[in-house]
């Protein structure tokens, strides 16, 4: 009787330990979640949506298309919870485009004033290069006045 309890104790262990091993199951070093904990914004970005009576599946503008016809649908046959319930999905996706819009607006800013400053740096370089050939040559011409005199 103890052999079989005694067994019966190790499968449980072992059982236990398998469960344990896929329990949170995550790539070390973020891959490719940004330090805040959420994932880049891009548009091509594929969401899976659990709806209130289905799963979805699209990027943010595709789902809140989606998610605005069915609570249209809802509306037209009555039902104004379900309708509610698709609503308020269709507002989080137009929430994340928007958010989506900022983030390209943001981005693209920082690149034009990038590449202004490097304008500006290449100007101020190629202004000092100039300056100084200007030097070189006033000193030459003046050096070639002195052995003439």
């Amino acid at each position: 009787m103890r052999i079989g309890i005694a067994n019966k104790k190790v499968l449980r262990e072992s059982m236990n330990m398998k469960r344990m091993r896929s329990r949170h199951h995550r790539p070390s070093g973020g891959g490719s979640r940004h330090s805040n904990g959420q994932t880049p914004l891009n548009r091509n970005h594929v969401f899976d949506s659990n709806g209130p009576d289905m799963r979805v599946r699209g990027t943010a503008q595709q789902l809140f298309e989606k998610y605005l016809q069915l609570g249209r649908d809802a509306t037209g046959t009555g039902d104004r919870i379900l309708a509610e319930a698709y609503f308020q999905h269709a507002e989080h996706y137009f929430r994340i485009l928007n958010a989506m819009t900022q983030a390209a607006q943001q981005s693209q800013m920082e690149r034009q004033e990038r590449h202004q400053q490097r304008a500006r740096a290449q100007q101020d370089h190629d202004d000092r290069r100039q300056g100084e050939e200007a030097t070189a040559e006033s000193d030459s011409d003046e050096q070639v006045e002195e052995t003439t005199e």
